[in-house]
């Protein structure tokens, strides 16, 4: 204690409050013997090292959220592991930890249409596109009954609207493809490496048309939005290359496509609020699933 007190030029209560406070806020085994007047480790405890980097209350709350975020993401893969993480943020927080345990109620992420995966193939996807692993998949896409082998060069991991594609080099197609972690039957990871990809034709496949289905755009919709929906739309980023415009008749908003699939689902959301004025395409698939959809309520 004397030595602490003549080196720091502090006083003998500073010291027993810093101890104190690497005892409770770190978890540093440190004891106190009556007998020789001082502190020390203690000889039974663990090993014990300072942490690396030091963290504040907003920190270590947005840390929390950040776990929550990711169980919400993929539930039930990281929350064990995770577990004792959360345990030494909330003594790290003390007094403060009361509000840690209320987290869960205050912050709610809620998935919605979220498609289950099962953990070891997201795990086996996962690995397979950090180690450049070719994998052998078993795939059943909806638009078929039976499933099929495939072979494929992981390029990526996508997580778009609650749901987990791979973005792979196909040999059958011998081209880029998507395709469902939930609609993976089975698999197998080749001790072959994977052909690598640019990132710049992964980021082209992607970003290029509007919704999961892209790649080089085909064509340009224009879409005519109520003032109404508009209050929503204006706001809203759809595409990077979007271009919107308020007009006397409401809100127009251009968006570059690939496959009219999801633009087709995504216009059909806001009903009577929007009009696809083009192409003529594009028109007329909307104005058939619409009249479709009437006659089932006729």
């Amino acid at each position: 204690m004397r030595r602490f007190t003549e080196e720091l030029g502090i006083t003998r209560n500073t010291v027993t409050q810093d101890f104190q406070y690497l005892r409770d806020f770190f978890g540093a085994p440190i004891v106190y013997d009556r007998e020789r007047n001082g502190h020390h480790y203690d000889p039974e405890a663990p090993e014990f090292e300072l942490p690396g980097f030091w963290m504040n209350a907003t920190e270590l709350y947005a840390l929390l959220a950040c776990e929550q975020l990711l169980e919400s993401v993929q539930p039930g893969l990281m929350g064990h592991r995770l577990t004792p993480l959360r345990q030494r943020v909330r003594r790290l927080l003390g007094d403060a930890g009361d509000h840690a345990e209320r987290l869960s109620d205050k912050v709610r992420l809620q998935a919605v249409q979220q498609r289950a995966v099962a953990n070891h193939i997201f795990i086996s996807a996962a690995d397979a596109t950090l180690a450049s692993k070719r994998l052998i998949i078993r795939y059943m896409p909806r638009s078929r009954d039976h499933h099929g082998e495939r072979t494929v060069h992981p390029q990526r991991l996508l997580h778009y609207r609650h749901n987990w594609y791979l973005l792979a080099d196909c040999e059958q197609a011998c081209d880029l493809r998507l395709f469902s972690l939930d609609r993976i039957v089975a698999f197998e990871v080749s001790d072959e490496p994977a052909r690598e990809v640019s990132v710049d034709r992964l980021d082209q496949f992607m970003d290029d048309s509007f919704g999961l289905f892209s790649g080089e755009p085909a064509a340009e919709a224009h879409l005519r939005f109520s003032p109404r929906a508009a209050r929503w739309v204006a706001d809203e980023c759809w595409h990077p290359d979007q271009a919107g415009e308020w007009r006397d008749d409401g809100y127009h908003l251009r968006i570059p496509y690939s496959d009219p699939t999801e633009l087709t689902m995504e216009v059909l959301r806001y009903g009577p609020d929007v009009e696809v004025l083009g192409p003529k395409a594009l028109r007329e698939g909307v104005r058939d699933r619409l009249d479709r959809a009437l006659n089932v309520y006729k």
